[in-house]
């Protein structure tokens, strides 16, 4: 919904920051002002103020200042919506309308959450009369007690087609309105009247993340239930695939300042939330039964900047957490990651800590998994590695999961990650046409020894180092060579390093990547006098169409001349003549290759 400037100026002035933010905050007094220790840090000594003439409150512990909007998105992970909703009720505005028919929606929608808390009340009451005696022994096998079970609104819906259809008419219930709410079944046969959609189940009430109840889920108490765990239809209240259970109490505590926890806990189950939140993790929350979506994974990154995914360590629970990093990877943004915990096989949460209390449980979240180490396993798992053709999958499915991330820079930095993980592993990949390492060890360790000495045509120079600024690419074939070189000048020999650091970080080298190394390094003005000279470069590399393989051996050649121009005390006249000859004998098989390219392409 979008807010015009006129009804938000209006909401400001009838609500004051600190009748807003007092729900939040100790706040005393201080002049025209209220100060009070900051919600966002742990400090003792005030530094969070909040002045309603102005409209503002000011954190200078974190830095953070806005208004009574923007202070519940912060605090309460709400979204700009929500937070003008939320103020709007306070100050008994209405929105804005969109349509004509949005404020019949609007009470259709406050009228069958109405229901839908009678509906919780119906069932809270049946879980403490006869018909829920087995409900209430099974929670308390579970180690769940009342207190616990009032504090998450559980119920329990009897064995009848009809006892809450029955007592919400009684009250004035419409048939049409419970159907609609999903708490009555609608048959296809119209002959049948509607009957209880939740039978003999104890009941989880679910919520927006306002806190606003939309729906229900049920556990079976029969053990042969077709359904072990069933939840409300789709309806305009309730959509499984948008909703997290028990995300509006979870965000609250994440916003604690005194926890220390950097994003929510997501388990499977209702049981495994409740019991994580009795042991001390009350920022724990559980899909309805389904792979979180791309909505689900957006609630958990508004609450906090990292998920914590837990998961069976079985095959089972593996395979449903790659699949959630399926679903992630497009969505990653700086800041914003997943986090995996992997259980003990056959133990779930609950479990964990009725056998061995909280700290096993801590210590498990102390052990979670980043994302990307994640995606290395599941990647590295597929097949045996022991073949070639085996890494040259395994570094091609990296490539693929990578152009996944829809973020340029988290993209980058997996990329690095990545990469470099599968260098230390598997060594060096070399690309074809290029000689194996062992055909050109000795002819390379003589090019390093002898090219450090030698003196640098000025010209050349810049046509070395710009066709590798202006074409990284030839980094795959020439790498050795030009690292090996000794450049006079130091913006050119500062430019060859910078290269290098970058090219040993990635492997993998792009144009923008590449110039926004040397920017970081402080060589901008040395990469400006380069690229003013990019239509010569480009000229003396073979021109703007030129293959890269063409462009490789034009780039040797030019070495090959630079070193027959250098200077003849730069080293000894053996080593210089065995340097020499090597470099010369690259050249030719370079030129070779090029003439043979131009062959083709004339035939």
């Amino acid at each position: 919904m979008r807010f015009g400037e006129a009804f938000l100026e209006e909401l400001k002035s009838r609500v004051r920051p600190s009748d807003v933010i007092g729900k939040h905050v100790k706040l005393r007094r201080q002049g025209r002002e209220f100060a009070g220790l900051s919600p966002f840090t742990n400090e003792k000594t005030p530094s969070f103020f909040v002045n309603d003439q102005k409209g503002f409150y000011h954190c200078f512990s974190s830095g953070k200042h806005g208004d009574a909007i923007s202070f519940l998105m912060e605090v309460q992970g709400l979204s700009f919506p929500e937070a003008v909703e939320a103020l709007a009720q306070m100050a008994g505005m209405e929105l804005p309308r969109e349509d004509p028919k949005a404020e019949q929606r609007a009470k259709e929608r406050k009228a069958a959450i109405s229901w839908m808390e009678r509906a919780q009340d119906h069932f809270e009451k049946t879980l403490y009369r006869a018909p829920g005696e087995a409900a209430r022994d099974y929670l308390k096998g579970r180690g769940l007690t009342k207190t616990a079970a009032k504090q998450f609104g559980l119920g329990f819906a009897e064995n009848s087609f009809s006892a809450l259809k029955d007592n919400l008419i009684r009250e004035g219930a419409e048939e049409r309105q419970l159907i609609e709410a999903g708490l009555l079944i609608d048959p296809d046969d119209s002959s049948r009247g509607s009957w209880d959609r939740f039978r003999n189940r104890i009941m989880f009430p679910i919520h927006d993340t306002r806190g606003r109840l939309v729906g229900f889920g049920g556990r079976a108490m029969d053990p042969e239930a077709k359904a072990k765990y069933l939840n409300s239809p789709e309806t305009r209240l309730f959509s499984k695939g948008q909703l997290l259970y028990n995300y509006h109490r979870a965000r609250a505590a994440l916003s604690d300042p005194k926890n220390p926890a950097r994003g929510l806990i997501v388990v499977e189950g209702y049981m495994d939330v409740i019991a994580l939140s009795r042991a001390g993790f009350a920022h724990a929350v559980a899909p309805m039964g389904t792979a979180l979506t791309e909505e689900q994974l957006a609630l958990l990154w508004r609450a906090g900047p990292d998920g914590y995914l837990c998961f069976d360590g079985d095959a089972a629970g593996l395979r449903a957490a790659y699949r959630s990093i399926e679903r992630a990877l497009p969505l990653l943004r700086p800041g914003q990651s997943l986090r995996f915990v992997i259980m003990p096989e056959r133990q779930d949460p609950d479990d964990l800590i009725r056998d061995k209390g909280a700290p096993a449980f801590a210590a498990l979240l102390d052990r979670s998994v980043p994302l990307v180490d994640m995606l290395w396993r599941r990647e590295i798992e597929r097949e045996a590695l022991n073949t070639p053709e085996a890494k040259a999958g395994l570094k091609s499915r990296l490539y693929e999961a990578l152009n996944e991330i829809a973020d340029p820079t988290v993209r980058e930095q997996y990329k690095t990650a990545l990469l470099d993980r599968f260098d230390k592993q598997f060594g060096r990949q070399w690309t074809p046409g290029r000689r194996k390492p062992t055909e050109r060890k000795a002819d390379k360790t003589a090019i390093a020894a002898g090219a450090a000495k030698l003196a640098r045509n000025s010209r050349q120079a810049q046509t070395l180092i710009g066709g590798i600024v202006l074409f990284p690419e030839l980094l795959s074939e020439v790498d050795e060579t030009f690292f090996a070189l000794d450049f006079d000048d130091p913006g050119h020999a500062a430019l060859q390093r910078s290269t290098l650091r970058h090219w040993r970080q990635t492997k993998a080298v792009d144009i923008p990547g590449l110039h926004a190394h040397m920017s970081e390094d402080g060589l901008e003005e040395a990469l400006r006098t380069i690229l003013s000279r990019r239509s010569l470069i480009t000229a003396a590399l073979g021109g703007a169409d030129a293959e890269t393989g063409d462009r490789a051996a034009i780039w040797m050649s030019e070495a090959g001349t630079f070193m027959d121009h250098a200077q003849d005390d730069a080293a000894s006249p053996d080593a210089r003549s065995r340097m020499v000859d090597t470099i010369r004998k690259d050249n030719a098989e370079a030129m070779h290759r090029l003439m043979r390219a131009r062959s083709r392409t004339r035939d």
